[in-house]
C-alpha cells in the first residue's frame, strides 16, 4: 500500500466484505507483524496489507496472491514486491498477480517493471511485447491483449525524454541540482540507457550533451568529433577482460608502452583503439601512433573512464577463453565487431585493421576460417545471392551455407571438411539481424556433415553449447 491510512483502509474493506484482513506497517510492533504472518500462513487471515516492511526477508510460501496498489520506479523493489509470490509450496500451482497501478499513475514505467524481469534495452523491450515475449525462459508464459499491446508499446515509447532538446533539459536541471553530474547518475535520475544517450550517431556522444547544457569538459584534440563520434559503438563490450584491461589503460596519464606488451594485451589495445580511429582512414597509423592520438584527447578518455565501468554492469553471460593461453583476447559467449574480430586474431600490420564485409575470412596467421553470419534475412537488405540458410539446430549443431562458389573439390570446400587434418580451425560468431553491429562469439566448431555444392549447407559440431538465452534468441530470430 502507499501509506499506513491506505493499508488500514483495504483492511477494513475486505475485513467489512468477510475477508478476513489485517494492517501493518512500520508502527506496527515486530511481534504484532510475526502474529499477521503467523495468522495467514495458516490461513486465519486471508490478506495483510502492508507498508514498507515486507518488500524482502519474509517466507511464506503459501501465498498465491499479490496486490500491488502502489507506484515504484524501483526495479529492485518490484522484484523484491514479486518474489513474496513466488515461492513453491505444496498444491499451490500458480500465482496471481493484481497489479492496479499502471493507469492509475500516468507517469507509470512499464520499462522498469518489464526490464526488471526481462532485461535488456528499451528496444528489446519493445520486440518482446511486440512479439509475444519469444525470449522467456523455458515453462515461463506471459499474454498480453491486443488493447493492453498497444497500451505498453505507448508507454515504453514515451515513458522518458527521448529527444536530444529534451535530455539537455534533463541535464540541465541535474546540473543545477547537484552541480556535478556523471554519465551514471543522470541514467540513474533519468530512467534512461546508455542507448538513448549514443543514439543518432554523429557526435551524440555523453560529451557533447555536457557541451549543450552547458557543463565543462576538458579541452578537445584535434580528432575530437571523430572520436567521439565513435565512442557510442562501443556499448557492447561485454567481457570482463576487456572492459577491466581498458578502464585501466584510460585512466593511466600516459598511453601503454605498445611495444613493452605482451602479444594478447598489444591486441587488446588494438581491440580499443581500431574502432575508435577507423573513421579516420589512416592505414599507415602505428599502433604507437594511434596511442599517442587517443591521449591527445582528454575528453574523450574522461568519457571512456565513465562509459566502461557502466558497462560492466550489463555483462550478461559467464565467458571462458576462446582458446586457454592463447594470443588470442576472445571469450566464447561475448560480443565484437568485425573490427575487434580481426584485431584479436591480429590481421594486418597497423592501427587499423583490413576492410572485411564478406561473411566468411581465413586468418593465414592463425590459421582458421573465420565465418561471420546473420541468423535474420530481410529481403532489401540481402540480395538473393547473398540469403543464406543459416539457423541453429539444437544448443550444439549448426546449419550454415557457404558462399555461393564453393563445393567440396575447391580448396576452400577441401579446407573445411577436412580442417581437423589439415589442423585448420573454424571460428563461428552469429548476430540475430543486421541492425547489430557485434556478433556473438560462438567459438570453435567442428565439420560433421554437408550437403549440396555451390553453396555448401555445412552442419557445425560447436566445442561450447549454446546458453538458453542465446539459444532461444536464435531460434526466434530465423523463426
Amino acid at each position: 500500500c502507499v501509506s499506513v491510512a491506505h493499508a488500514e483502509f483495504m483492511a477494513r474493506k475486505f475485513s467489512d466484505a468477510g475477508i478476513a484482513s489485517r494492517a501493518v506497517s512500520g508502527k506496527t510492533s515486530s511481534n504484532e507483524r510475526n502474529n499477521a504472518l503467523n495468522q495467514l500462513s495458516i490461513g486465519a487471515l486471508r490478506f495483510v496489507f502492508s507498508v514498507d516492511v515486507f518488500n524482502e526477508g519474509v517466507d511464506i510460501p503459501k501465498v498465491n496472491t499479490l496486490l500491488l496498489l502502489r507506484p515504484t520506479e524501483s526495479a529492485t523493489i518490484f522484484i523484491q514486491q514479486l518474489g513474496r509470490g513466488l515461492r513453491r509450496a505444496t498444491d499451490k500451482t500458480t500465482c496471481l498477480v493484481l497489479d492496479f497501478v499502471g493507469q492509475h499513475r500516468k507517469e507509470y514505467r512499464f520499462d522498469k517493471r518489464l526490464g526488471a524481469l526481462l532485461g535488456g534495452t528499451r528496444k528489446d523491450l519493445e520486440r518482446q511485447v511486440e512479439q509475444g515475449f519469444p525470449y522467456l525462459p523455458s515453462g515461463c508464459y506471459m499474454e498480453l491483449d491486443p488493447v493492453a499491446q498497444q497500451t505498453i508499446l505507448k508507454s515504453l515509447k514515451s515513458a522518458i525524454p527521448s529527444g536530444r532538446k529534451a535530455l539537455v533539459k534533463e541535464l540541465k536541471t541535474l546540473t543545477a541540482r547537484f552541480n556535478d553530474v556523471s554519465l551514471a547518475m543522470f541514467l540513474e535520475h533519468t530512467g534512461l540507457e546508455l542507448e538513448d544517450v549514443y543514439k543518432g550517431g554523429g557526435d551524440n556522444s555523453w560529451s557533447a550533451l555536457c557541451e549543450d547544457a552547458g557543463v565543462s569538459t576538458l579541452p578537445p584534440g584535434p580528432r575530437e568529433r571523430t572520436l567521439r563520434a565513435a565512442i557510442g559503438r562501443m556499448l557492447h563490450i561485454d567481457d570482463y577482460e576487456r572492459l577491466h584491461q581498458f578502464i585501466e589503460w584510460v585512466t593511466s596519464s600516459q598511453p601503454p608502452p605498445i611495444t613493452l606488451l605482451v602479444e594478447r594485451k598489444q591486441r587488446l589495445f588494438r581491440m580499443l583503439v581500431a574502432p575508435l580511429i577507423n573513421e579516420l582512414r589512416d592505414k599507415h597509423m602505428t599502433l604507437p601512433q594511434a596511442a599517442d592520438l587517443l591521449w591527445q584527447h582528454p575528453q574523450v578518455l574522461h568519457e571512456l573512464q565513465e562509459l566502461l565501468p557502466l558497462l560492466r554492469q550489463k555483462v550478461s553471460h559467464k565467458h571462458q577463453p576462446y582458446a586457454p593461453n592463447s594470443v588470442i583476447p576472445l571469450q566464447i559467449h561475448a560480443r565484437y565487431t568485425r573490427i575487434e574480430i580481426l584485431a584479436a586474431f591480429g590481421e594486418g600490420d597497423n592501427a587499423l585493421t583490413p576492410n572485411w564485409q564478406e561473411g566468411v575470412r581465413w586468418s593465414n596467421t592463425n590459421q582458421t576460417d573465420v565465418l561471420a553470419f546473420t541468423l535474420s534475412k530481410t529481403p532489401g537488405r540481402f540480395s538473393p545471392t547473398t540469403m543464406y540458410r543459416d539457423y541453429v539446430i539444437n544448443q550444439t549443431l549448426i546449419h550454415w551455407e557457404s558462399q555461393s562458389g564453393t563445393s567440396a573439390r575447391t580448396p576452400v570446400g577441401q579446407r573445411y571438411v577436412n580442417h581437423k587434418a589439415q589442423k585448420t580451425h573454424i571460428a563461428l560468431f552469429a548476430r540475430e539481424t543486421s541492425d547489430d553491429r557485434a556478433f556473438w562469439c560462438l567459438g570453435k566448431a567442428n565439420y560433421v556433415s554437408h550437403e549440396g555444392e555451390r553453396p555448401m549447407a555445412i552442419k557445425w559440431q560447436l566445442e561450447h553449447r549454446l546458453p538458453g538465452d542465446l539459444y532461444s534468441a536464435f531460434v526466434a530470430a530465423v523463426g
